[in-house]
């Protein structure tokens, strides 16, 4: 357990640079620090937009390229790995030849794949990084709009959820403090109250219970919001009793 202030762990908090115990006990303090709790978040999203301030999405063509070139290209002859050809020629020789030709050839296929591969790794993470940025401008979005409206409740085991709703923009936001994570293999699945039928909006990210979510989905006609504990992919209805329940603040 780490013995540092727990309220200097912020930073280290926002950036996932924390071991398991340390992000444990300090999700433990944020519980009942709403400060510390807060600054994570800005944090957070701080450490979002800085990052997409120095992305570079790679061209779209980029791909094709590769593949093309993965075809056309020939590989440089190597210079030293060849062997001498033993005196005379004769059948080691030719042999040699074909193993050092088919060891060139595997190598060009490996590095044509792994050109590949980087590429649609970093396709990934950059496709990752935008819908991250559009989310963090959806809930900028709800908690900044005029006509905002919050509510709090006390959840269990000490934890606290606030739903931010705005009606203009027809979405809202659940912001939680100090969740306990959900149990191995499970997932907390958020749901509008739509008069009493539950409409899925979205999972929690199962390694970060304290934090603002975005509920999926316009609010419309809902009445409040529930959340309850589901299978990893979450469930196309509640398969469990809620483990909360928040009304939309009028």
């Amino acid at each position: 357990m780490s013995t540092a202030d727990p309220h200097t762990l912020t930073g280290a908090y926002a950036l996932h640079a924390l071991s398991e115990d340390e992000r444990v006990e300090f999700e433990r303090h944020a519980a009942d620090c709403a400060a510390c709790a807060q600054e994570a978040l800005e944090l957070g999203e701080a450490a979002a937009r800085l990052g997409l301030a120095v992305s570079e999405a790679p061209p779209t063509a980029l791909r094709g390229r590769v593949m093309q070139r993965i075809t056309t290209v020939r590989q440089e002859r190597p210079r030293e790995v060849i062997p001498p050809r033993p005196a005379g020629g004769g059948v080691r020789g030719r042999r040699l030849t074909r193993w050092t030709l088919a060891a060139c050839l595997a190598g060009t296929a490996a590095f044509g794949g792994t050109a590949v591969w980087q590429y649609d790794r970093a396709e990934d993470a950059h496709e990752q990084a935008r819908q991250s940025e559009r989310r963090t401008e959806a809930v900028d979005a709800v908690l900044a709009a005029p006509d905002a409206r919050t509510r709090t409740a006390e959840l269990a085991d000490g934890a606290r959820g606030t739903v931010v709703v705005s009606r203009s923009r027809d979405r809202a936001v659940f912001i939680a403090s100090g969740m306990a994570g959900p149990p191995s293999g499970k997932v907390y699945q958020l749901w509008f109250d739509d008069e009493g039928t539950m409409r899925s909006a979205g999972l929690m990210d199962p390694r970060r219970t304290t934090g603002a979510v975005l509920l999926e989905g316009p609010v419309d006609r809902a009445s409040g919001m529930g959340i309850t504990v589901e299978p990893a992919g979450g469930s196309a209805e509640p398969s469990s009793a809620p483990v909360a329940v928040v009304a939309f603040p009028v």
